[in-house]
Formats: C-alpha cells, sequence, structure tokens
C-alpha cells in the first residue's frame, strides 16, 4: 500500500491539511460530515506527497508516484462499505445495450480493464492503489484497498433488473446503472485507517477574513497560521483556458467523421504517414495533426513553425517537438520515430508497419490528445476521451471582452 511507504511526517502534513480544508466545510456545506471536495482531495494528496497530478488527463488515475497509480476518492462514509462510481461507458453505451447478464458482465470488465491497463502502458505503472478520503460524523477516515483489474473468469451474476446488473468476481462487487451507463463498486472500510477528528469552524468567513488583515492582532483558531494559510490555497482551483491553456488534437479525421459519419484514421498520413507513397519511409515516420479550426482560434497556442519546444509524455519522459508543414498543420517529435515509439509502441501497442485504425482507438477509449501549455517552451500531451475534439470544438468560454468567438 502506498502510505505504508510514506515518511511519518509527510502523513502528518498531509492529515494535518485535510484537518485544516474539513474545518471551513460551512463554506459549502451544514452538515456535521466534513466537505472535502474531490479536486480539493488531490491537491492536498499531490503536495503532501510530491505526487505528479493528473488533473489536466482523463485517465484511470488521479495521482501518479514512483510507479504507482493512485485512484484518489472522497465519499461520505455510511456502514461498513460504500457502493461508489468507478467508471463511465457513455461513448461505449450501444455496445453495451444490446448485452445482457453474463455476457454484459463480461463486455464491461473488458472495458474497465483495458482503461486501467492503457493507463498502465501511458504512465509505466507497476502497481495501483485507491486512496479513500472517507467523511464521518466530525472525523475523516483515510484508508487505502487494492486497484483491482475485474477478474473475468470469476464473474458471477447477483441480481439483474430493468435498470442495473450487479454482479461480483473474486475479489469485489460491482453494480452498473444501465440508464447512466456508468460503474459502481462496492468499497469496503477496513477496520484499520488513519482517524483525523475535525473541529468544523461555525464562522468560516471571519477566519478567511482575518487571515486577509495582517497586524490587525486578531488571530485563528489554530497553531500554525502560515500552515493554515498554505491549506487555503488547496481551496480553488484554477481552470484551464481552452484554446489558450489547452488544445484538443483528434488522432483521427474530422473531416471524415462528419462526411462519412464514422470516424477514421487516414491510411497514408498522421499516424499512418509512414504508409504514404512517393518514396521509402521509416516506420516511425508519423505525425499529430492540428485541424485549421484549432490553428483559427489558437493562433498562438504553438511555437512558430520549426521552432523547437519541449513536449512531456505522461509517463514523465520530454520529447523534442515543433509543428510544421505548409500552415504549420502538424505536430511532429525530433527524432520523428520518438512519436511513433512511446504512441504507438508502447501505449497502442502497434507493431512496425501496422496500421492504427479506429477501431483500435475506440478499444482503449480514447481518441484524442490535449496538450496544455505551460510555459512557451514547455508542452504536456495527455490523452483525452473518445468524442472530446467535438466537444472541444463545440465550446464556449470567455476571454477578457467576456465573450468568445469560435472561427469555423
Amino acid at each position: 500500500m502506498f502510505l505504508k511507504t510514506q515518511t511519518n511526517q509527510n502523513i502528518e502534513n498531509y492529515t494535518s491539511a485535510l484537518k485544516a480544508i474539513g474545518a471551513f466545510s460551512n463554506l459549502f456545506s451544514s452538515s456535521d460530515k466534513p466537505f472535502i471536495q474531490y479536486r480539493v482531495a488531490e491537491n492536498a494528496f499531490c503536495k503532501a506527497f510530491s505526487a505528479d497530478n493528473l488533473a489536466r488527463a482523463d485517465v484511470a488515475y488521479d495521482a501518479i508516484i514512483n510507479g504507482c497509480g493512485i485512484g484518489i476518492k472522497t465519499f461520505v462514509l455510511s456502514g461498513s462499505s460504500k457502493i461508489e462510481k468507478v467508471a463511465e461507458f457513455n461513448s461505449r453505451s450501444s455496445e453495451l445495450r444490446i448485452l445482457k447478464g453474463l455476457d454484459l458482465a463480461r463486455k464491461l470488465a473488458d472495458f474497465r480493464n483495458e482503461r486501467i491497463e492503457f493507463a498502465d502502458r501511458v504512465y509505466n505503472t507497476q502497481n495501483r492503489v485507491y486512496h479513500i478520503i472517507g467523511r464521518d460524523k466530525f472525523l475523516i477516515k483515510v484508508f487505502e484497498i487494492p486497484y483491482d483489474l475485474i477478474d473475468k473468469d470469476s464473474i458471477e451474476i447477483l441480481d439483474e433488473t430493468k435498470s442495473s446488473l450487479k454482479f461480483k468476481d473474486a475479489l469485489n462487487e460491482y453494480n452498473f446503472n444501465f440508464s447512466k451507463s456508468v460503474l459502481m463498486k462496492r468499497f469496503i472500510i477496513p477496520k484499520e485507517c488513519i482517524e483525523i477528528a475535525v473541529e468544523i469552524l461555525e464562522e468560516p468567513i471571519n477566519v478567511l477574513l482575518n487571515l486577509t488583515q495582517p497586524g490587525s492582532g486578531k488571530e485563528a483558531d489554530f497553531e500554525n497560521q502560515k500552515q493554515l494559510q498554505n491549506t487555503i490555497g488547496l481551496l480553488t482551483d484554477e481552470e484551464l483556458i481552452p484554446f489558450v491553456d489547452y488544445v484538443i488534437l483528434p488522432l483521427y479525421s474530422p473531416e471524415a467523421k462528419k462526411k462519412l459519419k464514422e470516424p477514421i484514421v487516414p491510411v497514408k498520413s498522421q499516424l499512418n504517414q509512414w504508409n504514404a507513397g512517393g518514396r521509402k519511409r521509416d516506420p516511425g515516420e508519423v505525425y499529430i495533426s492540428i485541424p485549421s479550426k484549432i490553428r483559427n482560434n489558437a493562433p498562438d497556442f504553438f511555437p512558430e513553425k520549426d521552432v523547437i519546444f519541449n513536449l512531456r509524455i505522461p509517463n514523465g519522459k520530454i520529447l523534442s517537438a515543433k509543428v510544421c508543414q505548409d500552415g504549420s498543420k502538424a505536430l511532429m517529435t525530433n527524432p520523428n520515430k520518438a512519436m511513433a515509439d512511446w504512441m504507438l509502441r508502447d501505449v497502442l501497442m502497434l507493431k512496425e508497419n501496422e496500421l492504427l485504425t479506429y477501431d483500435k482507438l475506440r478499444k482503449t477509449g480514447y481518441d484524442s490528445v490535449k496538450i496544455t501549455k505551460s510555459t512557451n517552451d514547455d508542452y504536456f500531451i495527455d490523452f483525452t476521451k473518445l468524442d472530446e475534439y467535438e466537444s472541444f470544438i463545440e465550446k464556449v468560454s470567455e476571454n477578457q471582452d467576456g465573450q468568445f468567438k469560435l472561427s469555423l
């Protein structure tokens, strides 16, 4: 388990942060059970243990540290166990809708396991764990349980109704909701856990006001005011601005998807550029297309054509990258095969000279990438779920004038 590998000081810093955050629950809720928003929980965890925060990515894990994938969940406790959502399959609902009983449970296992194993390949993880922040009456319980694949061979159906399917394997119990295409898992609360008593402030706004008035002579009800100020910083979650801080690039042809009503990966360009004619090509010759809608609406997002920048892939390695071709319509790495070695070989597990198809992308659950800009020289690349590119293009956000106009 992850916590057993951490120092007492790191754990103390983490529990102190959770205690302080929980004390401000009345900012959001009148319940006697501490309120900790899920993104705040992730921020607190990553800050305390120096983990890589995966908030910008839509993957099976919320954090990565030392080759361990961490799924961070926070929920209200009730009894000895709790059913909580672990996956959504909206994009695969048409495939699931025609199945029932054991066939449905096994297909869900395939989808669930593929998503986890995909994340393992992307982030090069060797193990995984669920880190749970359970909230009870004036109390937080922190515990960890295994992050298991579903064992298809041991699946048993427990109950099936018009609205849901309950099943279990040798390790866990699951519940699938038909209408929402949501898979739930029963989390068993262990006897051994870290318990954090939380004193919820009656007037948290007054404490915040005191913190913004240094030298007023007023003191907050905490032993270390500086620590509290650091903790308050975890209550905010800076949102990235589309077309300014990040863009979504499709790994298929949006034009073909619109025309044919079925997405395809071009067989002689983009990630199959190695298959183009005209000359002998290296099997690692690939690029990611930058569609005109992205170039028109985010003209300053990437550096100018042929200007080198750092592209950090999810496993932490940094590739040398640039935009190229006429109109800066392609994202490539240098050497060119570095992109193919990572994306096609390590992640998508394609052999050399094997075509990438959309069916292959569909099976992984991802068909686009998210490029996040850190500085003018540093960018991140992460995979994004099916149909995310179209959703991104439809986004309407605000610029400094309060309006965002998308060029079509």
